[in-house]
């Protein structure tokens, strides 16, 4: 049963006048934790916190395990936005057959008479969270009628701390048109959710020496080609014509050597991705003494404790999207670590 959001003693209430074998938490619900559909392909209709929207890789290497952060500390992707849920005949048979699920972000209907009140019979319903607070019902589903009933969505719905976002209760709109709503989905809310959907390769890079430097001797640092490319994922949100393409663009490789006493090549400690997608250039038998063009030289032995080497790729983040629509997002990384021992070696003089 889910928790209730609205003082015990209104939800008492409500629960008291709640007709028939309908039964919710305060008669009209609230959103916590509870029931998600029970049958396979309803949990997405049940649940207000799954998006309906579909994201495909259309470009770039697959099998991706890392998911970009992004370098803009103050840039969070949209809360909520509101999309399609039912046809017509899908409400009827989910009113009449499953009967519960959300009807909104913050308010669940657990019974088949708050459905079919409000959805087939025409009986107004009570919204807890948005406006207007009272809600006309609809007449047998509007079947018949070209569109959709729309409710908003809030994947991560606990950070969602202004209740007015995103609250009307699922209402109707007809085919090709969107809400005239401030969380109307547009394609740059889809190009921000692609955006923590794109998969990036793990940066492992090859180092000489591998794991153990020594003072004051260059360690090569790079990756093979290929291994950095465009990564493109498409995001379109069903029943409408919207469209976003997310594409992160690799540019560079930058080292924390872990300490403050070491030198990075370059001394930015950018390593660019060359045209191939390859960095820096592998070590070879002889180049010990030279100067790599990615690198790094440690100035002291790390003692008990090895150095913590941090590799991050930085990825470009632009979009396209429905109508000739584009932007730039912030850029993103992804880091991996590697412990670094670095030995001194003694000479004697006699």
């Amino acid at each position: 049963m889910r928790r209730a959001l609205v003082p015990a003693a209104l939800v008492l209430a409500m629960a008291l006048v709640t007709p028939g074998p309908a039964h919710a938490v305060g008669g009209g619900g609230t959103r916590g934790d509870g029931p998600t559909g029970g049958v396979e392909g309803n949990e997405l209709t049940a649940k207000a916190s799954t998006s309906r929207i579909k994201v495909t890789q259309t470009s770039g290497p697959t099998g991706g395990k890392g998911t970009l952060s992004s370098l803009d500390p103050t840039w969070e992707p949209p809360p909520c936005w509101y999309e399609p849920v039912f046809t017509p005949e899908q409400l009827k048979n989910f009113a009449e057959t499953e009967a519960a699920g959300d009807v909104s972000i913050r308010q669940g209907w657990y019974g088949e008479g708050l459905w079919t009140d409000h959805f087939r019979d025409g009986k107004e319903a009570r919204n807890y969270f948005g406006t207007p607070a009272n809600v006309p019902g609809y007449e047998n589903y509007n079947l018949g009628e070209d569109g959709y009933f729309w409710r908003g969505v809030a994947p991560d719905w606990s950070a969602l701390d202004d209740t007015s976002l995103c609250s009307r209760l699922m209402f109707w709109q007809d085919a090709g048109t969107v809400p005239d709503e401030p969380e109307a989905p547009t394609p740059d809310v889809l190009a921000a959710y692609a955006y923590d959907k794109v998969k990036v390769p793990e940066t492992e890079i090859e180092l000489r020496p591998a794991n153990r430097s020594t003072v004051n001797l260059p360690t090569w640092i790079w990756l093979d080609r290929g291994t950095f490319r465009e990564i493109s994922v498409r995001a379109e949100l069903p029943g409408t014509a919207l469209w976003a393409e997310t594409t992160a663009r690799p540019v560079a490789l930058h080292l924390d050597p872990g300490t403050k006493d070491a030198e990075t090549y370059p001394a930015s400690g950018d390593c660019a991705i060359n045209a191939d997608g390859s960095i820096g250039t592998p070590y070879t038998r002889g180049s010990a003494d030279r100067t790599p063009p990615c690198g790094i030289r440690y100035l002291r032995a790390s003692g008990g404790d090895p150095y913590r080497l941090t590799a991050s790729i930085t990825w470009e983040i632009s979009w396209e999207g429905t109508g000739g629509a584009r932007g730039d997002l912030p850029d993103g990384t992804f880091e991996t670590t590697r412990d670094m021992t670095v030995q001194e070696i003694q000479s004697i003089n006699r």
